[in-house]
């Protein structure tokens, strides 16, 4: 697997922060998904499916490399391309994947064609009211970033039922996240006319990871304390919370 500023893959040099925001993000959610077969969508280097246990977790991601070593089954595919059968899943758990995707709505489909009558799914995603800009995005693995309103007109037409719910930090983790933003508005007043935006995508994937790559081999010593416990989940004041979570129930198959 080529190591890049996106992915998570360990707890070290400065991406402990992130590793266990995503191990929340799992552990938070599990209690919401029924008993059965679980779908792990974009699931990484799967360092938080054990959350999930005693469900059977099945990981699909884009990069081969990610998946090597894993103790379940795993495949190789496309989100919006899912090499399972109709009705295989009861649930399906998706973390930080559906905003790496230009097109959401055909995951949306794929998603509904391989849950059950009765399944659940779960998406979370970073919120675009408190990530970076709310008016830009500036990841470059991002294509589409979403608010909460975003999220559930996406999800909406797919699922009977969606509940919207927020991922929070604690008050040190925000200092963090106060202190990271700080510095990405810095870097971008540098540009105030924009012409970042006439960079072909791939040389920003570049610059972006050298830049994140820099600043996490001298971690700051706050983000080694960050642990599970800072983070909770809530169903208030969703346009200030870190990711929003989508919690979709009985999907529409009449489409």
């Amino acid at each position: 697997m080529k190591p890049t500023g996106e992915r998570v893959f360990t707890q070290e040099s400065g991406f402990n922060p992130t590793w266990q925001r995503h191990v929340a993000s799992y552990r938070l959610t599990a209690p919401l998904l029924p008993q059965g077969r679980v779908l792990d969508l974009g699931c990484g280097i799967g360092h938080s499916f054990h959350e999930l246990a005693p469900r059977e977790t099945v990981g699909v991601d884009l990069e081969p490399g990610a998946l090597e070593g894993q103790d379940r089954e795993t495949m190789a595919a496309d989100m919006r391309d899912l090499p399972f059968a109709a009705e295989s899943f009861e649930s399906l758990i998706s973390v930080h994947s559906i905003e790496h995707v230009p097109d959401p709505a055909n995951v949306l489909s794929e998603v509904v064609r391989v849950l059950g009558a009765e399944g659940v799914a779960v998406f979370v995603t970073p919120n675009r009211l408190t990530f970076a800009r709310p008016d830009e995005i500036i990841d470059p693995y991002h294509y589409i970033e979403f608010s909460p309103d975003d999220l559930r007109r996406l999800c909406q037409p797919w699922f009977e039922e969606v509940e919207l719910l927020g991922l929070f930090g604690s008050e040190r983790y925000g200092e963090l996240v106060a202190d990271e933003l700080a510095k990405l508005h810095a870097l971008l007043r540098k540009d105030p006319l924009r012409l970042r935006r006439l960079i072909p995508r791939g040389v920003r994937k570049r610059l972006y990871d050298r830049q994140l790559w820099r600043e996490r081999q001298h971690p700051d010593p706050r983000g080694e304390q960050i642990e599970v416990a800072d983070f909770e989940m809530r169903d208030t004041d969703l346009d200030s919370c870190l990711d929003v979570i989508a919690v979709c129930r009985r999907p529409v198959r009449t489409r």
